[in-house]
This record gives C-alpha cells, structure tokens and sequence, in this order.
C-alpha cells in the first residue's frame, strides 16, 4: 500500500507534473512567476484550493452523483465547488495577508478558471482513486506545481539581472526557459 502512495507521489511530481509534461495551469505558470515572491503565494493558494477542491469533487461524485446516477453533471458540480473554493481562499488571503492578495491581483480569481485543479479532479475520476490516493494525488500534483513555479519564477529573476538580447526579453525568453524546464522534467521519465 505504501508503495501504491510513493508511485503517485513521484508521478504527480515529477514524471507527470501537471505544468512540465501535462501543460495544465500555463496561465499562473507564465503570469505569476515574474517574481519570487508571489510565486510562492500563488503556489500556496493553489495547494489549498487543489487539496480542497479534489476531496469536495471525490465526495460529490462518491456520495452524490454516482447514487443517483447524475455523472452527466460531473463537469458543472466540478466547476462550481472550485469556483466557490476560490471565492473562500480569496476571502480568507483578503483578510488574513494584504498584500499578498494585492500582488496576486488578478490572477487569484483566475485559479477558478485553472486548469491544474480541473484536471487534477477529473484525473482521479479517470484513475479511479480512493479518498486517500485522492489526497495524496492532490497534495503531490500541487507540491509539483509548486516545484515547477517557483524553480521557474528563480530563473526568470536571474534572467532579469542577465544581458538577454533585446528581441528576447520578457516573453520571448520565458517561453524558451519553460521549455527547457520542461525538457529537464523529461528526465524523469521511468522513475515511476
């Protein structure tokens, strides 16, 4: 049984992290890593809303949709419990730090619209998880996403202090340095 729960762990961050090799969540990948700091705030609320948004969606679609035979309506029930996840995350970052929800700015409503916690919810539909691999497979994909941003975010503060060529400034050379992170997360590839 710990063996099943350490092949998720080293699935859902490394060999499939779900920025690197499954491309969900490019939106915060790419607006958010600009800096250091709000990189791991962003990371943070993700992990939290993705833990939190995984085991609501399992428990819907266990005890709810499942029973009564609505599975038709999984898509919709997803949406709206990430939707009101995110409206309570932002309530809470409002109230509890500032300026942390002032750096995030806009990109806190957008983890409504994040593809990462859409997908990590119907990727446990699709594996069939427990509620105890549900979790685990929440936490890891997220630490994964926290890996992937924040390493990101690190280079691309180094690049900021770095002679770039002009022409490939800003965007130009973070497309490239994601797609070098990407490559290097290829390497992983056989672990699990």
């Amino acid at each position: 049984m710990t063996g099943d729960y350490m092949t998720i762990v080293i699935a859902a961050m490394l060999v499939n992290n779900l920025v690197l090799v499954q491309f969900l969540g490019i939106c915060p990948f790419l607006g958010v890593s600009s800096r250091l700091s709000t990189a791991v705030g962003m990371s943070a609320a993700v992990m939290f809303v993705m833990t939190l948004a995984a085991i609501a969606t399992y428990l819907i679609r266990q005890f709810l949709l499942i029973p009564f035979e609505l599975q038709f309506l999984q898509t919709v029930s997803f949406i709206l419990v990430i939707a009101s996840l995110v409206q309570l995350v932002e309530i809470v970052m409002k109230k509890v730090s500032p300026p942390l929800h002032q750096a995030l700015g806009v990109f806190l409503p957008l983890i409504t619209t994040n593809c990462a916690i859409m997908g990590v919810a119907l990727l446990i539909v699709q594996h069939d998880y427990t509620l105890g691999e549900t979790i685990i497979f929440a936490i890891a994909s997220a630490i994964g996403f926290t890996i992937a941003l924040v390493a990101f975010a690190g280079i691309r503060e180094r690049l900021a202090l770095m002679p770039v060529p002009k022409a490939m400034r800003g965007g130009p050379i973070a497309l490239v340095t994601a797609g070098l992170l990407a490559l290097a997360f290829m390497g992983f590839q056989g672990l699990a």
